[in-house]
């Protein structure tokens, strides 16, 4: 009997990590077609209305630093669709990695990664985008307005 329990607690931790993939995801797309919809002029930016407290800490420096010096310190492009003149209208494909990030595949050929953090204690299943891969090395965004928003 012991081996059913086992079994059971297994589907139920696979049950939570697909749910806890769905969640994330959704967070994802919502936040990509309010982008879309809003052609880039939601205000506060839809990254940030998405962000975690970390990341919008990290956001702020950045509007500070502009507030201040009259110039940004910010990265030179749109940092959800890879590009200084998106296409809102391409395709994207959303997914899993093994390492919990949701993946952007967007037609360009660009892939995006995000880390996001989520209150599934609560019945509106809050997620909060915590930080973005901007390239493959590792480098993220909340990294880089740290670095150089100072």
């Amino acid at each position: 009997m012991p081996v059913g329990s086992a079994t059971a607690d297994v589907t139920t931790s696979d049950q939570k990590q697909a749910v806890m993939a769905a969640m994330k995801i959704a967070t994802i797309t919502k936040m990509y077609q309010q982008d879309a919809d809003d052609q880039g002029l939601s205000n506060p930016a839809a990254l940030q209305q998405y962000a975690d407290a970390d990341l919008q800490a990290a956001i702020q420096l950045e509007q500070n630093y502009f507030d201040k010096n009259k110039t940004s310190c910010n990265i030179d492009y749109d940092v959800l669709w890879d590009s200084q003149d998106p296409d809102y209208t391409q395709d994207k494909k959303f997914s899993m990695t093994e390492q919990g990030l949701v993946q952007v595949s967007l037609a360009q050929g660009s892939d995006i990664y995000y880390e996001l953090s989520c209150d599934a204690n609560n019945k509106t299943a809050d997620c909060k985008v915590a930080d973005v891969s901007l390239n493959e090395d590792g480098r993220t965004l909340r990294r880089y307005l740290q670095e150089t928003c100072r």
